[in-house]
């Protein structure tokens, strides 16, 4: 199936490694080219090294003012053109409610929330029809997760700021799609799962979950958001899609 990516630009930020790489890996190999965003400039630099000719670094922060401006301009001054963002970017730290402070919290809302609201906000007054907006968000969006007590209350806000401005969008024929993965085996799921008295029992537990009783791969998350972003899901809008093995039981 050709998913009409050849030549497509994109955005992805948080993507030096984890979900966003995986995405950016999967849109290259179909033949787009990504602008990756990591906060450290040699892991950004390396990052695009890695993707090939098609890709470029830039070292950014998502809570910065200045960053949605910033890269929708790489975007168009090295590839020529910009038709979506895939808005990513690292979870907050892990914590109950006794453990997290006033500082964690407005870090997290900054860089997780209020970053993906500028970044979506300037790409929608970018982009034409056959734009999308992408946001890699989490199972969180419909079942808190223990312990990430900051991701729990952040990321089911921005999951229905993703679907208002879908309305919003829809008639300049702008896309907007919500990832959520919930265990897929990347370094930020094994960190959490090394939070825990032991580790692999943490993750069989997991496991026994899953309606496939593994993790999913990083290459299996790209795959997903490849085609979301693609023209190939042109009818696809504020839509949420679970990325889990069948992790979550509900309908």
């Amino acid at each position: 199936m050709d998913l009409g990516l050849k030549d497509r630009v994109y955005v992805v930020t948080g993507a030096t490694r984890g979900l966003g790489n995986a995405a950016a890996r999967e849109l290259v190999a179909d033949g787009a080219k990504v602008v990756v965003t990591g906060r450290d400039d040699r892991r950004a630099a390396e990052a695009a090294a890695e993707l090939g000719p098609d890709a470029v670094g830039v070292a950014v922060d998502n809570a910065d003012p200045d960053a949605p401006a910033r890269l929708i301009a790489v975007a168009r001054e090295r590839f020529g053109g910009f038709d979506g963002v895939l808005i990513s970017v690292g979870g907050p730290p892990a914590g109950f409610l006794a453990d997290t402070t006033d500082d964690q919290w407005q870090a997290g809302f900054e860089s997780v929330f209020l970053g993906a609201v500028r970044i979506a906000r300037a790409a929608a007054a970018e982009l034409a029809a056959g734009g999308v907006i992408g946001f890699v968000l989490s199972g969180s969006v419909y079942e808190p997760i223990p312990g990430l007590t900051i991701s729990n209350g952040l990321r089911p806000g921005l999951a229905g700021f993703a679907k208002s401005i879908a309305d919003e969008l829809g008639p300049r024929g702008i896309r907007v799609v919500g990832l959520l993965p919930s265990r897929i085996d990347t370094d930020r799921a094994r960190e959490l799962d090394q939070l825990s008295a032991d580790p692999a029992a943490t993750r069989a537990a997991h496991e026994s979950r899953i309606a496939l009783r593994r993790y999913g791969t990083p290459e299996e998350f790209g795959r997903v958001a490849a085609f979301l972003l693609s023209p190939a899901a042109s009818y696809l809008t504020g839509i949420m899609v679970p990325i889990d093995g069948g992790m979550r039981h509900g309908f």
